[in-house]
């Protein structure tokens, strides 16, 4: 089987959707052709109502805004169902619930994306923690898998999509404004060789 690759197109899904503004339509669905023209921060979590997946939902749904400034979408994904998702959205944050999350949470209950996001951890039917930034052409861009013990920062997914926005050759550290870098003629690169 194909696994998802940085410069290749992104794997294709089309998902059952838990989508907040429509919270009792159950049979929505989530393909990755509704993005298609637009950027897309594609994140996996492990479960539904656990410790480290709401901090993370939440950072999402509270950067939101900003994400969709940069022209980009927020969809979440675990290998829970649509009713665990609503479930656990209608649970207020204080009970460890995800009330207010803004954006669709897709399920993977097959764990088929996952596998071929190559996420899975197959003996326990859960996602690592994975982010894919998809740019407009649905090449994916951006690849960060972790472990289900460490959330991730909104911070760098933002930095990271800015940069790759930008087009150029951003170094470590960069952050939106800064210059970009500028290759070196291949002459000149040919020397420094």
């Amino acid at each position: 089987m194909h696994v998802a690759k940085v410069g290749e197109p992104a794997p294709d899904f089309t998902l059952p959707v838990f989508d907040p503004s429509n919270p009792s339509n159950t049979k929505l669905r989530t393909s990755l052709s509704d993005y298609q023209g637009s950027w897309l921060l594609f994140f996996y979590y492990p479960m539904d109502f656990t410790f480290v997946c709401p901090t993370e939902i939440l950072a999402f749904a509270d950067r939101k805004r900003e994400i969709e400034e940069l022209g980009a979408s927020v969809l979440g994904c675990s290998t829970d169902t649509i009713y665990t998702h609503r479930a656990w959205a209608s649970t207020p944050r204080e009970e460890n619930g995800i009330a207010g999350v803004n954006y669709p949470l897709a399920a993977d209950h097959t764990a088929e994306v996952a596998r071929r996001y190559g996420i899975l951890v197959e003996e326990e039917h859960i996602a690592l923690r994975g982010l894919f930034i998809i740019d407009p052409d649905q090449i994916l861009q951006y690849v960060v898998v972790h472990s289900p013990s460490i959330g991730r920062s909104t911070d760098e997914a933002i930095r990271v999509l800015t940069a790759l926005e930008s087009g150029g050759m951003c170094p470590a550290n960069w952050r939106s404004g800064d210059k970009t870098l500028e290759p070196a003629p291949p002459e000149e690169a040919r020397k420094a060789a």
